[in-house]
């Protein structure tokens, strides 16, 4: 008697794109990405772990090595990862779904680092919380500003001081 087939769920939809940013670092791809693990892989620091408790984040705390699939920390798991070239980011709390997609893409003499943000925001406090996170340009001042940071930590990583 065979055994019947294990029914798995299928994975919600991607929920619709909100923005895209890119920055280029004067640093080979194999650089950047410890460097871009250490800033979107790591817990946030205190403030942002009291946040993501407040708002209900799940997951809600940090597990695993940073960027490996089934890593965690608080607000995003690691739903899928290809090492030094991109990592999917996925989470919710009680005002959205989201997914934030980073990839590295070598130049000659660089590396484009891009982020994706996808989220839905359900019913009025989503429609709420939207206005508040993305309508205020809050989100994009953070997204610029912690690119930025990995490329100047890139870019300092491969400089010889002496």
């Amino acid at each position: 008697m065979d055994a019947a087939p294990v029914a798995r769920a299928a994975a919600p939809p991607r929920p619709p794109f909100v923005d895209e940013h890119r920055i280029v670092v004067d640093a080979p791809a194999e650089r950047v990405w410890p460097v871009l693990a250490a800033e979107f892989g790591g817990t946030g620091g205190r403030i942002f772990e009291a946040y993501a408790r407040f708002i209900g984040a799940k997951p809600s705390r940090s597990r695993g090595a940073p960027f490996t699939e089934g890593s965690t920390v608080p607000g995003f798991a690691v739903a899928e990862a290809v090492p030094g070239r991109s990592v999917r980011l996925a989470g919710r709390h009680f005002y959205s779904r989201y997914e934030l997609t980073l990839d590295l893409s070598e130049l000659p003499g660089g590396t484009v680092v891009r982020a994706r943000t996808y989220a839905a925001f359900p019913g009025p406090l989503g429609r709420g919380y939207r206005l508040l996170v993305i309508g205020s340009g809050g989100h994009r001042a953070l997204m610029v500003r912690r690119l930025a940071a990995v490329g100047r930590r890139a870019e300092r990583a491969g400089r010889w001081v002496g």
